[in-house]
């Protein structure tokens, strides 16, 4: 699985930004896509992760009912919509695919694409 992120930037507080994940191999749809962030002199951080299909979704409790997660089935890429942002969500955000157990349970993917960065000024 290859994963390439994109749609970083520098935002005020409030704004919103939509970030990326071009998902692409033969065995992609058997995998759970996430998205995680790391913050400067931080650990990495899940934040969002949904199914090929869809049906199962889930978010870190920081981001819950600010962020979406989404994917556009044609383009096999994968988005995470960021709104209402607080300089606390600033980080280098990496998207992964793996098992749901591996994103979700044990935030452990195998698969990672290159990190974005988002900044959010007060």
């Amino acid at each position: 699985v290859q994963l390439q992120a994109s749609g970083g930037g520098l935002v005020q507080a409030g704004a919103s930004l939509r970030l990326s994940c071009a998902a692409s191999g033969r065995t992609v749809s058997r995998y759970t896509l996430g998205w995680f962030r790391q913050a400067t002199g931080k650990g990495r951080e899940f934040v969002a992760a949904r199914t090929w299909s869809g049906s199962s979704i889930y978010y870190a409790d920081s981001v819950k009912g600010r962020f979406t997660i989404s994917r556009e089935n044609a383009k096999n890429t994968m988005y995470l919509q960021m709104d209402s942002l607080t300089p606390e969500d600033t980080a280098v955000y990496y998207c992964a695919a793996d098992t749901w157990h591996r994103v979700v349970v044990t935030t452990a993917p195998d698969y990672w694409g290159q990190g974005t960065q988002v900044t959010v000024s007060s």
